[in-house]
């Protein structure tokens, strides 16, 4: 079984700055062939935000193509998901996925509220 723990959302005012983490924890070996971050606003469908594969390639939504970007740390299992001149549309809920070869994982969630 794996947990994902993600932190670092909050409350930010347009043009801000907020750095995501997603820590994964597990009883066995762990490999996830990809993690991304995805996002789900009230009324909205999730949507995924962001995506780095295990040889590191990266793939972004258009609408934060520039101002966000993924990266991993293997040895820590984290994900980080840095995101830099905030608009009130980012304004969602942040999931972290892990998708190994069978499953796929969720997190919990982290809140993400842009607003002056």
């Amino acid at each position: 079984q794996v947990q994902l723990m993600e932190s670092g959302g909050g409350l930010v005012q347009p043009g801000g700055s907020l750095r995501l983490s997603c820590a994964a924890f597990s009883r066995g070996i762990f490999s996830a062939n990809a993690m991304g971050w995805y996002r789900q606003a009230p009324g909205k469908q999730r949507e995924l935000v962001a995506a780095i594969t295990s040889s590191g390639s990266t793939t972004y939504t258009d609408s934060v193509k520039g101002r966000f970007t993924i990266s991993g740390d293997n040895t820590k299992r984290t994900v980080y998901l840095q995101m830099n001149s905030l608009k009130p549309e980012d304004t969602a809920a942040y999931y972290c996925k892990a998708s190994t070869d069978l499953y796929d994982f969720w997190g919990q969630g982290t809140q993400v509220t842009v607003s002056s």
